[in-house]
């Protein structure tokens, strides 16, 4: 493979952008495989030695990399000649780490004003728990997002970990990255996003923190809305022991719930009466027994009842919508998830991963050069 070339055959709207990615875990590789579908050309720096990004890593997708020892002068001085022609960096060390190295926003900015410096981090750069380790669990437990999310009667359940690696790390990186990039232009000066996990994750819980600053929100998990506390907004058990979803909010749409499944007339104006939701969540606990999932999906599936098939991972690639708008893209046999969100005009691809081995810094740059 001709690397100089692997820049100029991507598309989608950030195509011409140049990010270095110093290698990590987590939400940091997460924002940079979003960057990369939407057409950024990253270079991942890996440690010597490091194994090659596996066909099968979809985070891992679209990079291409360069093997760099950082505490070795030498191979600095070529991570920050990489950096000179860059438009953005990522990174998820510990504070103080990249700067120990010399490659600190300070070092980065005397050579390249431009770069936006994108730090990735759980707790942020400064703060008393700024250079303790962590998880996406702990980061959301002190937001309260944690203690939100669980059945009435149990304790917390951590949700995998999109509520904070990728919702509030990721996401909110890239958002960081994609403004401060476009302020750029105009300004002519990069800046350092600072993006904490727990910052993003806190961001996410403000409707829930406006809701209880107006007393519509209870702290017992379970007993709210949108946590599985209304009868609903849940899921049931089917006849086949699987599950199905309602998230029938509006009136309107509770009513043809009713309707379509034979709830007891007399709980159809139970929806916002708490006492008697005990009732109403038995009577749709007994309705969706009778039947298997197949046969609620093909009740329900396309009307206004606000339903769902809970699916399994390995069910989600055969759902009859998302073939339907192409959800997901063949990769050498493996059906990825297809980029997010879709553009009109410049259209995101799935950037296939380069698997002929790492490039020299050189290589890089004289491919940077080449397609200014």
């Amino acid at each position: 493979m001709d690397h100089s070339n692997t820049a100029s055959l991507k598309k989608g709207p950030l195509s011409g952008i140049r990010i270095v990615e110093f290698a990590g875990l987590g939400p940091g590789p997460f924002a940079c495989m979003l960057l990369a579908d939407m057409g950024a050309d990253i270079v991942r720096i890996d440690r010597p030695g490091a194994r090659p990004i596996h066909p099968h890593d979809l985070i891992g997708r679209g990079r291409r990399t360069v093997q760099l020892d950082l505490k070795n002068a030498g191979d600095r001085d070529r991570a920050l000649q990489m950096l000179a022609h860059a438009d953005a960096l990522v990174e998820g060390f510990r504070p103080g780490v990249m700067e120990r190295l010399g490659l600190g926003p300070q070092a980065v900015a005397a050579l390249n004003p431009r770069l936006v410096y994108g730090r990735m981090t759980g707790w942020g750069q400064d703060g008393p728990l700024a250079q303790t380790a962590g998880h996406d669990i702990n980061y959301i437990a002190v937001t309260g997002a944690l203690a939100a999310i669980g059945e009435r009667d149990g304790g917390p359940v951590p949700p995998l970990n999109l509520v904070g690696d990728y919702g509030g790390g990721s996401l909110f990186l890239v958002m960081g990255i994609l403004a401060a990039l476009l302020e750029a232009r105009s300004s002519g000066a990069g800046q350092v996003v600072d993006a904490a996990i727990c910052d993003g994750a806190l961001s996410l819980m403000s409707l829930a923190q406006g809701h209880r600053f107006r007393g519509l929100h209870s702290e017992r998990r379970g007993d709210n809305m949108l946590d599985g506390g209304a009868p609903y907004y849940a899921t049931y058990r089917t006849a086949d022991g699987e599950y199905v979803c309602i998230g029938a909010i509006e009136p309107q749409f509770f009513a043809l719930l009713c309707e379509r499944i034979g709830v007891d007339p007399a709980l159809r104006d139970a929806q916002h009466d708490r006492t008697r939701w005990p009732a109403l969540r038995a009577e749709l606990a007994r309705i969706f027994l009778q039947r298997n999932r197949a046969a609620w999906t093909d009740l329900l599936a396309q009307t206004d009842a606000c339903f769902a098939p809970v699916l399994a991972l390995s069910e989600a690639e055969q759902h009859p919508h998302l073939l339907a708008r192409e959800a997901f893209v063949d990769v050498g046999g493996v059906p990825c998830p297809a980029p997010a969100p879709r553009f009109s005009r410049t259209p995101s691809a799935l950037a296939r991963t380069d698997t002929s081995g790492p490039l020299t810094c050189e290589q890089v740059i004289s491919g940077w050069l080449a397609t200014a």
